[in-house]
């Protein structure tokens, strides 16, 4: 497996998202940050041309041949081989297998060269890409900067129902200057570049691609089936790259939406790998001398939305209270086993990069909110709150939301929809609802996705003109320090006035057979951070 490293001009390093892993300041800055941001206190960047490169490879280790059979936890008609209009885990993890983007985030969500071979910036606004020679997609035709430059325009045309057309919007223009060269000029500069060219929406297809149920890509496996709510197949692409791999022959890869149904098939060999292990199905998969579980720390987080653009949210005295009325300890040890860290009302997980640790913890307090539910003249009120097992324990936490709300003289009804449609039916539909985010890799493309005004995915309908604001002149600041202080005022803002509650990060659990090696774990999601295909061999 190729192992690439960042190289920045002038050996700059930052701090990048350390998610959970309690690394040392020390151990943290020596991981090389996107686009080569001077160590803290240096208070400048780019010093001269900044690069990043593609380093030593090294041999794949893993035994070739085999075929594995894994099952996620949602299927629909709306199942997707565009990468511009993934939704959902198993679309993600399906487009890791077809397609390579730009650049690929490693175990540290640190972003390394993919079909790049370098990124270089004087300035973090204008970019000059150089793509590696020799790459060919799935058709047997060349990658060119032709197919980059398409890729990434798609994201900007309303038509085509980008899910990161805010974040492509910043990427002013964008145009082959060779065979093999882009040049990216963004509206305003931004550090993190290398960061949101990984994400799995932004994975490179071949120029005038309209169908994409033929998954024509440059990535490990090719498409020998996909049933849209069925089941997809995916087969070695002999033709990789990437010598050596993939390992795996085959992948089939299903949805079984029900969790204890996921956890039996593959306890019976049915499946060699499934995602989101309930934390009390860990002790069924551990007593298996034949499976194992793995468990890795993440951003994961399963929301309450407070709707704040209809009533009862559009009440700040009800919004409030209903983030004390979360019983976060509970929710930790009762729902998720431990398998999971106190949060705080704000996106930013403790242990990442810009965390504000000097944001009062809210904390349970019934008698709090019952004061503040009085004041809003909603003492006694009964208002139905929706959640499904399609949002990770959503059900389980909106009982336990139910137990605190009596105390505080308000009747919650529990509405448990089913998990097939809740996403396109039911999430941000309801003035009270759950819903479940998966980590994104730093905070600009979580704030831009999800909390700004015009966000498409602003689950509570939040506008803040200050947020927005801060949004933008972050993404220019290049002084560590400073940025730091935008974000921290960020979050505070959402902390006190969205109407989103985090209760909790949840660690992502993964059941596998025993006998799949080289499956591990990365913060951004399940399925190793939906990366797992090129990764893992059958030793058997």
């Amino acid at each position: 497996m190729t192992d690439k490293k960042l190289i920045s001009g002038e050996e700059s390093v930052r701090v990048f998202e350390a998610m959970h892993r309690g690394v040392s300041r020390r151990d943290a800055l020596r991981m090389l940050g996107a686009a080569g941001v001077m160590a803290a206190g240096a208070g400048s960047l780019f010093g001269s041309s900044s690069v990043l490169a593609a380093g030593e490879s090294t041999a794949p280790v893993g035994k070739r041949g085999g075929s594995i059979r894994v099952a996620g936890v949602s299927s629909s008609t709306a199942d997707t081989l565009d990468p511009a209009k993934g939704a959902l885990s198993t679309d993600y993890t399906r487009h890791y297998m077809f397609y390579n983007g730009l650049t690929r985030f490693d175990a540290h969500l640190t972003p390394q060269m993919e079909l790049a071979e370098s990124m270089a910036s004087n300035d973090a606004t204008t970019w000059v890409v150089t793509l590696r020679k020799g790459v060919t997609f799935h058709d047997g035709k060349p990658l060119t900067s032709a197919d980059v430059v398409f890729s990434l325009n798609r994201h900007k045309d309303a038509a085509v129902g980008s899910k990161v057309m805010k974040l492509a919007e910043q990427m002013q223009d964008i145009k082959a200057t060779g065979p093999l060269e882009v040049t990216i000029t963004l509206s305003g500069p931004n550090a993190e570049l290398p960061s949101i060219l990984a994400v799995s929406h932004m994975l490179i297809v071949a120029e005038g691609t309209t169908d994409f149920n033929k998954g024509n890509g440059t990535g490990p496996f090719k498409v020998q089936e996909f049933k849209p709510g069925v089941r997809s197949v995916a087969v070695r692409n002999e033709n990789y790259w990437k010598p050596g791999l993939p390992y795996l022959d085959q992948i089939e890869f299903i949805a079984i939406p029900d969790e204890p149904s996921r956890v039996n098939a593959l306890l019976a060999g049915e499946v060699h790998v499934i995602n989101n292990v309930d934390p009390r199905s860990t002790k069924r998969i551990e007593a298996s001398t034949t499976h194992r579980y793995v468990d890795a720390p993440s951003g994961n987080y399963t929301d309450l939305i407070i709707r704040r653009d209809q009533m009862p949210g559009q009440s700040n005295e009800f919004t409030q209270a209903m983030k004390l009325l979360l019983d976060r300890e509970q929710i930790k040890s009762a729902v998720f086993r431990g398998f999971a860290v106190v949060g705080n009302d704000t996106p930013i997980a403790p242990g990442s990069r810009f965390f504000n640790a000097e944001l009062p913890q809210t904390t349970y307090d019934p008698d709090k909110a019952k004061f503040l539910l009085n004041k809003a003249g909603l003492a006694g009120a009964k208002i139905p709150v929706i959640a499904s097992e399609a949002a990770t324990s959503s059900v389980d936490m909106a009982v336990l939301l139910q137990q605190s709300a009596k105390k505080a003289g308000l009747n919650l009804d529990v509405k448990r929809m089913p998990s097939d449609g809740y996403w396109s039916n039911h999430w941000m539909k309801h003035p009270l609802s759950f819903g479940n985010i998966n980590p994104r890799p730093n905070a600009d493309i979580i704030f831009s996705q999800f909390f700004q005004s015009t966000a498409p995915w602003n689950e509570s309908g939040w506008k803040n003109e200050r947020f927005d604001q801060l949004l933008i002149q972050a993404r220019a600041e290049t002084d560590d320090g400073k940025r730091g202080q935008m974000y921290a005022e960020m979050q505070t803002l959402v902390h006190d006035h969205c109407g989103i509650g985090i209760p909790v990060f949840i660690s992502n659990i993964d059941g596998v057979d025993a006998r799949l090696k080289g499956y591990g774990t990365n913060p951004l999601g399940g399925f190793m951070g939906y990366m797992f295909a090129e990764q893992v061999w059958m030793d058997a």
